[in-house]
């Protein structure tokens, strides 16, 4: 079955800097976009970053622009986020997500501290 599984979420300080991971399986990684999403408590899921199937193309909402990069390794079926510089406002539970059904990772909870 399709299973996407998180790993890398914790707590840190700003201007910290974190590597959340997406292993996939269940479904052809390589051909799909993939992308991370954030839900701040009492906020709507938001979209953060996606990466097109072959990795050439990339997107980030304005806020992360220059601090966080989105990359996979379609060998290790894999995507991930780094995320350097970190501020409180990025605190979040994160959600990697496949284009394909409704599939989602189980969350990763991000906790920044000022």
């Amino acid at each position: 079955q399709v299973q996407l599984v998180q790993s890398g979420g914790a707590s840190v300080q700003s201007g910290g800097s974190l590597r959340l991971s997406c292993k996939c399986s269940g479904f052809v990684f390589s051909s799909f976009y993939m992308s991370w999403h954030r839900q701040a408590p009492g906020k709507e899921r938001e979209f953060v970053a996606g990466i097109v199937a072959d990795g050439a193309e990339t997107r980030y909402r304005a806020s992360v622009k220059g601090r966080f990069t989105i990359s996979r390794d379609n060998d290790e079926n894999t995507v991930f986020l780094q995320m350097n510089n970190l501020k409180p406002e990025d605190t979040a539970v994160y959600y990697c997500k496949a284009a394909f059904g409704d599939y989602w990772g189980q969350g990763s909870q991000v906790t920044v501290s000022s």
